[in-house]
């Protein structure tokens, strides 16, 4: 079943009214008919199934049938703190991370990176990011879309985390899985998590200094050195499966 996300102003007297580039990939691409079940999820989290009621040139009206309470989101948001990456790999990161769970993503320029981005270049590189979110959003039936945010410093990175309940930063010199396991194992259900990647470079001994004394937690990933598309994917990854097995224990046991 396909998915949209939808403005809540969009959603009136249980009609949902789909517009803009939407209209176009339903009709002309999908090519969908009137009668077909649809899902939509609004901008405040609510999510419904409907019926394409109406194809008209410039908007959908889907008729909603049912709302329902969607178990898609984790009950933790995952910041990705993610050093800009060198081609196109920002796009796949994006994309993986987005089915993995994350709330949001900050691309944060470090010593080591090699791309180097104007303003006018960072906008346009975040409309892109942005669409590439919103379609693994749809792909992986979040209830949300997460937000890419423009590129920070890492100062401003730093800074921007400081509201968060857990910071990791994965940092190829750590050595010792115990850390690890004990830094994720304390994870709680509804702690807000930052992660934080390196660039191709790694990160530079000063920037670890600096996460270290603003009360960052640096970890290791296992004695292999990941690139940075790997790193993150995989914190996310060993972040997920605790979160959610944690969630299905409380759930068994009446928490």
């Amino acid at each position: 079943m396909y998915q949209f996300f939808v403005e809540d102003t969009q959603i009136s007297n249980g009609v949902v009214t789909i517009e803009n580039e939407d209209v176009n990939h339903i009709k002309n691409v999908l090519r969908m008919k009137c009668g077909e079940k649809v899902r939509i999820s609004s901008t405040s989290g609510e999510n419904y199934f409907g019926e394409i009621d109406t194809l008209a040139d410039r908007m959908v009206l889907v008729r909603i049938l049912e709302e329902y309470a969607a178990d898609t989101e984790l009950p933790n948001r995952i910041y990705l703190f993610q050093g800009l990456p060198k081609s196109d790999k920002l796009e796949l990161i994006i994309q993986k991370a987005v089915e993995l769970g994350v709330y949001e993503i900050v691309p944060v320029a470090m010593k080591n990176c090699v791309v180097k981005l104007d303003e006018k270049k960072a906008a346009a590189k975040q409309t892109r990011w942005q669409e590439i979110a919103k379609s693994a959003a749809k792909q992986s039936k979040r209830s949300i879309i997460p937000t890419v945010q423009k590129p920070v410093s890492y100062r401003e990175a730093i800074e921007a985390a400081g509201a968060l309940d857990v910071r990791l930063v994965p940092y190829e010199n750590e050595r010792g899985m115990a850390a690890t396991k004990e830094a994720i194992e304390a994870v709680r259900p509804g702690e807000s998590i930052g992660i934080f990647i390196g660039p191709e470079g790694g990160f530079a001994e000063e920037e670890i200094a600096l996460a270290i004394e603003h009360g960052m937690q640096p970890i290791s990933l296992g004695g292999r050195i990941l690139r940075t598309e790997t790193a993150g994917l995989a914190t996310l990854s060993i972040l997920m499966y605790h979160i959610e097995s944690t969630g299905e224990t409380d759930s068994e046991s009446g928490k």
